[in-house]
């Protein structure tokens, strides 16, 4: 299947069992950007050990969401640096962008505590991103590395880790058993 540029973001990418590198097997990544110059996206089932509130705490600021929300490692580029995926909320002034339908990013330390202050009900903190350099996810899409799905909200933030990756390809129709380790899909 061949997408047009504009088409993989927003939207998932998922790694298919050929891709056998560590930080993406089995990876499910929300698609940010897209274009000529690059990609960019974030890994959203690969919670981590670390805690929501020994990460704000941290920072100095507050947690008030659940004692047991998880920060989530978003892919091996720049592993310090955070990200917030939330449903859409109204927050005053700038530093957060929807999308995709139901699901916002927001980058900025103001907007972290803001949300760690009262968090909504669907919320993701990661660590770390997932890039590509020009033309780099291109030619791992021709080789059949990614399979590509619609971003949806109810999968990005109510499906268990677990089982998102098995979600997210039967969201495609496709079956996770009859998927193969050639270069592309059985």
């Amino acid at each position: 299947m061949t997408l047009e540029t504009s088409q993989l973001a927003p939207g998932l990418l998922l790694a298919m069992p050929q891709l056998v590198d560590p930080h993406f097997a089995r990876s499910v990544v929300l698609m940010v950007e897209h274009g000529d110059e690059g990609s960019f996206g974030l890994v959203i089932n690969q919670p981590s050990d670390v805690r929501a509130s020994t990460l704000l705490s941290s920072l100095d600021m507050q947690w008030r969401g659940g004692a047991d929300a998880r920060v989530w490692a978003g892919g091996p580029v720049a592993p310090s640096t955070g990200w917030v995926l939330h449903e859409p909320i109204a927050l005053a002034g700038g530093g957060t962008v929807e999308i995709a339908p139901g699901i916002a990013l927001s980058t900025s330390p103001d907007r972290l505590r803001r949300i760690g202050a009262a968090p909504p009900g669907r919320i993701r903190l990661l660590l770390g991103c997932a890039g590509w350099g020009p033309g780099q996810l291109t030619a791992e899409m021709a080789r059949g590395a990614w399979m590509h799905a619609a971003a949806d909200p109810d999968l990005v933030f109510d499906t268990p880790a677990e089982q998102m990756w098995e979600a997210a390809l039967r969201s495609v129709g496709a079956s996770p058993d009859r998927l193969g380790q050639t270069s592309g899909v059985n």
